[in-house]
């Protein structure tokens, strides 16, 4: 399952995903999940003209970080 959605909802889709899908990430959050038992294999790609890594944390989720 991939969620993707911006701090304001303007943008909030989820997603079922299977094997060999390609989701593209225009941008916000991204989190994603299997259930036991599966494996998952994630892997994405920066395109544009910086191609700069912003890491960028919900703040609801914050807490998680230590």
């Amino acid at each position: 399952m991939q969620r993707i959605y911006t701090q304001d909802k303007m943008l909030d889709e989820s997603i079922h995903i299977e094997t060999n899908d390609i989701v593209l990430i225009p941008k916000g959050y991204h989190p994603v999940c299997v259930i036991p038992g599966y494996e998952l294999y994630y892997l994405w790609v920066l395109v544009g003209d910086s191609k700069k890594l912003m890491p960028n944390t919900q703040e609801n989720y914050k807490w998680l970080i230590k």
